[in-house]
């Protein structure tokens, strides 16, 4: 059933309310973003027919078969440490979330937005229609949280220069070093804590995606790949500017962005990272580069994003092609297994779903993942709370300035926990 809507902004947020009644739901929005690759504004999938939860080991196989027997809409989550059954790793680290490395979904229901038309896709479209207009959208509150942090700003310092020590001996060239953020025994409404997040830092690949108990309140600016027909697509960010506080200030700031050596580097190293993952999936030379240094704004900063295009080889299927580029290049580093093994020994904790991507696939197997970064993580039955971000090391990186970089892209959910 295709519908005309008056007000597509608050039939998203009735939708949602609606969606997270059940007991697993996605919720996608590409927030009015303009994306030459997207399929659609929003797509909410709420309700379970058949589902996979799976942990490193054979999770992808898994999801291969699952795929195979659910050929249609199919939504959720992998996480980062399932670069343990990518590669030879492993991940010690501390978990306080214990949310699975993967999980799927087929909806029971799928709505879908473009501009002023929803598409529901139900047994009993009217039946959601009308319980989607009935939900009552109440003012936004959220509770303060006690914030606590797994690195004091001593600690990070010395942290990213014993890292910078592996760079100068040839160990690696740029890793991203993450830290976490976290609240034990944290009552939040995670819904109120999404809709804050995403009034406050509206961004293209905004997700919501609930399993049970256990939270995802992502505001991502980053795709990780998307596949249209017989094309994949790969964006990578790598280049972090605040926003300025006047318009000449802010155009300031994006110049500066634009010629920064430090971030011109990471970027161009994170491409050719990307390019060489491509090539496992590729066609031969049909691996190029669309956009190389592209200045993009959002609310909370300013990116520079990359956009890596190719074609895609014969007998390749979307999830090896997923597989063969997992995890994403801008958040692990270069030499990529040497990255992730040094990352595991330095961070704290577990990243989880934090670095790793939510997304679909839909009937044609087309599919489009982001990267799960600026998000917050939520354990309702164990109330613990939970968000990471990161910064690129690189030889030229100064600690206190990358230190101040991971304080700026906390900034909008620190907000959001006040």
């Amino acid at each position: 059933m295709i519908k005309q809507i008056h007000d597509p902004q608050t039939f998203k947020q009735k939708a949602l309310l609606w969606a997270s009644t059940f007991t697993s739901a996605c919720y996608l929005d590409s927030n009015g973003f303009n994306d030459p690759y997207s399929k659609f504004d929003t797509l909410i999938a709420a309700g379970v027919k058949e589902e996979l939860t799976a942990n490193s080991g054979n999770a992808f196989d898994k999801l291969s078969s699952f795929r195979k027997i659910n050929s249609g809409w199919i939504t959720g989550f992998l996480g980062y440490d399932l670069k343990n059954e990518v590669e030879q790793l492993s991940s010690g680290n501390a978990d306080g979330l214990h949310f699975p490395d993967l999980y799927f979904f087929v909806p029971q229901y799928i709505l879908i937005l473009k501009g002023n038309e929803v598409e529901i896709i139900a047994d009993d479209a009217e039946g959601v229609l009308k319980a989607i207009e009935s939900q009552l959208i109440l003012p936004t509150q959220t509770s303060a949280v006690k914030i606590q942090t797994r690195f004091s700003r001593a600690d990070y310092l010395s942290t990213a220069n014993k890292i910078k020590e592996h760079i100068a001996r040839g160990d690696i060239y740029v890793t991203n070093f993450c830290q976490e953020f976290f609240a034990d025994d944290a009552m939040i409404d995670p819904m109120n804590a999404f809709l804050h997040l995403n009034e406050i830092s509206p961004n293209p690949f905004t997700s919501f995606f609930k399993w049970n108990d256990n939270y995802i309140l992502c505001a991502s600016p980053e795709r990780f790949l998307a596949k249209r027909g017989n094309k994949l697509i790969s964006q990578p960010i790598k280049g972090t500017a605040k926003r300025g506080q006047t318009i000449d200030e802010d155009e300031s700031i994006k110049q500066e962005l634009r010629n920064h050596a430090k971030e011109l580097q990471e970027n161009v190293m994170i491409v050719d990272l990307v390019r060489n993952d491509l090539t496992r999936s590729a066609k031969q030379g049909t691996v190029k580069t669309e956009e190389l240094f592209g200045i993009h704004t959002f609310n909370q900063v300013h990116q520079m994003i990359s956009t890596i295009v190719c074609e895609m080889q014969d007998g390749i299927s979307p999830i090896e092609a997923i597989k063969n580029t997992f995890p994403m290049g801008s958040m692990t580093g270069a030499p990529k297994i040497s990255a992730m093994s040094l990352m595991e020994q330095y961070e704290r904790s577990k990243r989880g779903v934090y670095s790793g991507a939510i997304g679909y696939f839909s009937p044609d197997d087309d599919f489009d993942f982001n990267v799960v970064i600026r998000s917050l993580l939520y354990n309702r039955a164990e109330k613990y709370l939970s968000f990471h971000t990161g910064s690129a090391i690189t030889y030229h990186a100064d600690p206190e300035k990358e230190y101040e970089e991971c304080l700026l892209k906390a900034k909008a959910i620190m907000q959001v926990l006040k």
